[in-house]
């Protein structure tokens, strides 16, 4: 008499394909999310240099700041927030 239900040590097709598929959406995700996140902060970027421009020399003087360093400092603060993440990522 054979057995009709013998389980060996493989994994059928459709684990695998379920498997496969649920790791690709994952990674769909991630990449999503952070696509996502990037153009959130690109955005904000862009509203906080059109208030800052927005400022007359005294009020920016104020905050200590001059007109020539908003586009500079915008662009150092990115780059360290960057930074910083990479970091908590890994």
């Amino acid at each position: 008499m054979t057995l009709l239900n013998h389980t060996s040590g493989y994994t059928p097709a459709s684990a695998w394909i379920r498997r496969t598929i649920g790791y690709f959406l994952a990674r769909a995700g991630r990449l999503i999310n952070r696509f996502v996140a990037a153009l959130i902060e690109q955005r904000a970027r862009q509203a906080n240099l059109v208030l800052l421009r927005s400022l007359d020399d005294r009020q920016l003087r104020d905050i200590g700041l001059n007109r020539c360093d908003i586009e500079g400092g915008f662009a150092e603060a990115a780059e360290l927030r960057s930074r910083k993440q990479g970091d908590v990522r890994r």
